[in-house]
């Protein structure tokens, strides 16, 4: 299950333009709380407060949180936030609703384990992630941490597909129609076998130690010279 975290905020009365200029001159950030039966409400957070969040932990727009707001506690997920352009601060928020049996679409982080004892790494393979996250539409009540994908079995040129990973009940692929692409086991770079293939050669050319070297050829004896006339 994903970690749910707490989230202080709290309700603003102002809103539109002027109410949220007016909420970040008092140091907060506006934001709005919407989905569910309840009307959109209208929040602030602190701006350190938010800072942290986005900070801390996975993709936060995919991160769970649990805020109070007028007594009543609500499970959410961030939606959107908005940044200056120019300092890239937050300036502004959106939280959803997480309502019990309801679902939701979130990123969700790939974890890989069989590292030391898939074949096509023992051969010197790479592990090529195509998906770091993948898009899950999960129950609001069975939201899953990870996901984690073996590749124990695979070898070069093998590849992991969604297939292969074992989702909890009531998840899917947000992409559906098709057995997408997680992971791959790609050969060796074709650079380190052609740095590699320099070193052999020299190698091999190389005299085996302790050989003795061929014994130089012997000089040709000189012209006799010619005798002296009387």
């Amino acid at each position: 299950m994903a970690q749910v975290r707490p989230l202080k905020i709290q309700s603003r009365d102002r809103t539109g333009t002027g109410g949220a200029r007016a909420t970040r001159k008092a140091g907060l950030i506006p934001g709005v709380l919407y989905g569910g039966k309840d009307k959109p409400a209208a929040i602030a957070i602190e701006t350190r407060e938010l800072e942290k969040a986005i900070t801390t932990g996975g993709r936060f727009t995919s991160s769970l949180f649990d805020i109070e707001l007028a007594g009543a506690k609500t499970r959410v997920v961030p939606r959107a936030v908005q940044f200056d352009p120019v300092t890239d601060r937050p300036v502004h928020f959106d939280l959803f609703r997480l309502e019990a049996g309801s679902t939701v679409a979130l990123f969700i982080p790939v974890r890989f384990t069989g590292h030391e004892v898939s074949p096509g790494l023992k051969r010197g393979g790479v592990l090529n992630v195509v998906r770091h996250e993948v898009e899950l539409n999960c129950p609001v009540d069975n939201i899953p941490a990870e996901l984690v994908g073996d590749l124990s079995t695979l070898n070069i040129n093998d590849s992991l597909h969604i297939s292969a990973f074992d989702l909890p009940k009531g998840v899917s692929p947000v992409i559906t129609g098709r057995d997408f692409t997680v992971a791959t086991i790609a050969a060796p770079s074709v650079k380190g076998a052609e740095e590699e293939a320099p070193a052999a050669d020299a190698a091999a050319a190389a005299p085996a130690a302790g050989a003795k070297a061929a014994p130089a050829a012997k000089a040709a004896p000189a012209a006799a010279a010619p005798a002296k006339k009387k």
